[in-house]
């Protein structure tokens, strides 16, 4: 941080941008506050503290210009006005303040009673306490010349999405130097860049990158909120992923995020944030004082009508924010367009995404909200991706109601999928539906199967190696007593819980991942990867690891399965060389009799087949020729055709191959009872023609791909 200058007089300066925008001679101060008066605090390098009034403002924007003033330079706010929670109203001079649109910030909140804006006897009056001490401070960040190179623009057909976690993902890596472990620069290194191009994946999904806080009970425990889900500054990359700033250069985790993004894109990665537009990290009306609350608490936190003392919570953390308020609306709408536009990523993921469109309470996809992004010039051409459903109200599980421009995280695949391979009744017809796109989720809006991120495991839950080692959480080391986290886990421990070496389980689970890996990535839609699952990374059955930043949740690169990698290589290479996996328009689903779903006798399934609770087995023809997708170039897909076996008993079962197409002979492609994905049904006769049998082994899936007819 550089010392503060000789501070000559506050200029009128403007009221936008809003944030800190440094010139030539000096830098422009503006911030919206609903405050009598704004003081901008500047910081010496030793920590010393100059109050300058902002005088000017417009509407409840407060701006000023100081000359001399520029990039590196520490500053916070803080507010005069009425302390009244029962209005709302909550200004406190004793409080520093962070500026919402700060770029950068450097320092960290230590945890006490001097970041509570209330008396921490008496939540009705104001503390008298002052907070600077225990604040980090916003910095004067001036943007790297250029914009964004080029991006890669994959269209969602064509993507693999691999969520993962910008530290855990080279925390332990041994080729990234130690320097670089655990930050945006380790995750553009050779050695964790060639992983994902060799994977074949097409964009990261990163866990929050935001600066975020963890909540003030974790540190006494040890432990902090490493998923990042508590933000506090939805313009500033995250400093503790920054390799600059460990190494003593405040403000260097942007142009190291820029330059991350930039690498990603030359080897063809698209960078997709996971950003929490949901809540903040100031919790309930009893938590602290650092931004948002201090300035314009009514503006950015939906208050309780009954109680204005109190928030409104549709998300679980105490808050939620205002998404009917103007000055929320402008915030989120900047922050999107400043990461898309300066900072390069290519889309976003919106956690708890119900709560953006209530603003008048109930979910609405005629919301604000929706109406700004799909209005926005560059927002509304980025990839969205919504979770869509939030807590605590009656509306919230929203899958399937988000508008055109939207894809979401399809739960019900997940739930589904995880239920199949784990043998249970009646799933048959829910399995086809999900496989093929989920066509009764989108298709009456007028959405493509792209809009059903397909996913069985992500961050929050088990891993796939977890979802088949255990039956139940085991989350003691977040201690709660074991009382975090879902029991609805769905999965199973394949005999054992926990760790085995039972040569019969070990292989059993084997077999399992394989399959479900296999249907994810053979799915209509678009496949979301949990990072880890294709090394068998496990949490030792934790299903709730936010607050572990450690080897639980980091990658361990020492002994990752490789046989399980080269398969999932497969099988991304298989689903990027065939079009006939990566339909843009709808298949069908189980109800239709277009799309050729076949009993394992070889016959087309019937009503009756479809209701059959016991049914565990299914083949499905993909017929690449007739009436195929159009390229870019409006050039047709014309693919192979293919036929996928799936068979989900625990014995093996012999399917009749069904007259799909006259004359027609198939060769296998994939098994997945083989470590190798080969061997098998490979090793009988090389070609299968239309009444042959094939013998699919339990809990798996054989696919075979068609050949011509012989002239």
């Amino acid at each position: 941080m550089t010392a503060a200058p000789a501070i000559p007089a506050v200029r009128p300066g403007t009221d936008a941008p809003l944030g800190a925008t440094p010139g030539p001679e000096g830098t422009n101060f503006a911030v919206v506050s609903a405050a009598d008066g704004v003081l901008l605090c500047l910081f010496d390098a030793d920590g010393t503290e100059t109050r300058l009034p902002l005088r000017e403002r417009d509407g409840e924007t407060w701006h000023g210009f100081v000359p001399g003033v520029g990039p590196g330079q520490a500053y916070g706010y803080r507010v005069t006005g009425p302390y009244d929670p029962g209005r709302g109203m909550r200004c406190n001079p004793a409080k520093l303040l962070l500026d919402p649109y700060a770029r950068a910030f450097h320092g960290a909140v230590r945890f006490g009673p001097e970041l509570l804006g209330h008396a921490a006897d008496d939540p009705g009056a104001p503390s008298p306490l002052d907070s600077a001490a225990h604040m980090p401070r916003s910095l004067v960040v001036d943007l790297p010349a250029g914009r964004p190179e080029a991006r890669p623009r994959h269209s969602y057909a064509d993507s693999v999405i691999y969520e993962v976690h910008v530290k855990g993902f080279t925390a332990a890596h041994p080729g990234v130097p130690a320097h670089l472990r655990g930050t945006y620069a380790g995750l553009a290194h050779d050695a964790a860049l060639g992983h994902l191009v060799d994977l074949g994946v097409t964009a990261v999904e990163l866990l929050p990158v935001h600066q975020s806080v963890p909540e003030a009970f974790l540190p006494g425990r040890g432990l902090t909120n490493y998923w990042g889900y508590n933000t506090i500054g939805y313009f500033a990359p995250h400093a503790g992923y920054s390799a600059a700033v460990r190494a003593g250069r405040p403000g260097g985790q942007v142009a190291e995020f820029r330059a991350m993004v930039g690498t990603l894109h030359a080897a063809g990665i698209e960078v997709i944030l996971d950003v929490v537009f949901n809540h903040t990290a100031e919790g309930d009306h009893l938590g602290p004082t650092l931004c948002h609350r201090g300035l314009h608490n009514p503006a950015y936190y939906r208050l309780d009508p009954a109680d204005p003392r109190r928030y409104v919570d549709t998300t679980g953390t105490g808050n939620s924010l205002n998404a009917a308020s103007p000055v929320t609306l402008q915030l989120i709408m900047d922050s999107l367009r400043y990461w898309l536009t300066e900072m390069g990523v290519d889309g976003f993921r919106f956690d708890l995404a119900p709560t953006l469109a209530r603003q008048e309470g109930g979910f609405d996809r005629l919301s604000a909200f929706f109406d700004l992004v799909a209005q926005d010039p560059v927002v509304s051409r980025a990839k969205l991706i919504a979770e869509p459903w939030d807590v605590g109200a009656m509306d919230s599980y929203d899958l399937g109601r988000f508008p055109p421009l939207w894809s979401e995280w399809n739960g019900r695949y997940r739930d589904t999928m995880r239920d199949f391979w784990r043998s249970h009744d009646g799933l048959i017809g829910e399995f086809a539906t999900r496989f093929a796109g989920s066509a009764d989720l989108y298709r009456a809006g007028g959405r493509r199967p792209t809009a059903s991120v397909n996913f069985v495991t992500v961050h929050d839950g088990f891993t796939l190696t977890d979802l088949v080692s255990y039956d139940r959480k085991h989350n003691e080391a977040n201690g709660d007593d074991n009382r975090d986290g879902t029991d609805d886990n769905r999965s199973w421990n394949c005999g054992a819980e926990g760790p085995s070496t039972d040569p019969a389980v070990v292989e059993l689970r084997d077999r399992q991942r394989r399959a479900i890996l296999a249907t994810l990535l053979l799915s209509c839609g678009v496949p979301l990867l949990l990072g880890g699952d294709e090394i068998c990374r496990t949490q030792r059955g934790n299903n709730n690891a936010y607050c572990q930043d450690n080897e639980l949740t980091w990658f361990d690169w020492s002994a990752p399965d490789r046989r399980l990698l080269g398969f999932t290589r497969a099988l991304i290479r298989l689903r990027r060389e065939h079009p006939v996996f990566r339909r843009r328009r709808f298949l069908a689903g189980a109800e239709a009799d277009a799309l050729r779903w076949y009993t394992p006798a070889g016959t087309a399934m019937t009503a009756e087949d479809w209701r059959d609770p016991g049914a565990r087995c299914v083949a499905v023809y993909l017929d690449g020729a007739d009436d195929p997708d159009a390229g870019a170039d409006g050039v047709p897909l014309v693919d192979d055709d293919f036929l996928l076996l799936f068979n989900a008993w625990w014995e093996p079962l012999d399917f009749v191959l069904p007259a799909a197409r006259a004359g027609q002979a198939w060769e296998p492609v994939l098994d997945t009872y083989e470590p190798s994905g080969h061997g098998g049904a490979e090793d009988g006769p090389g070609l299968g023609a239309a009444g042959d049998r094939l013998a699919v082994r339990p809990r798996s899936v054989v696919v075979l791909r068609g050949r011509p007819p012989a002239a």
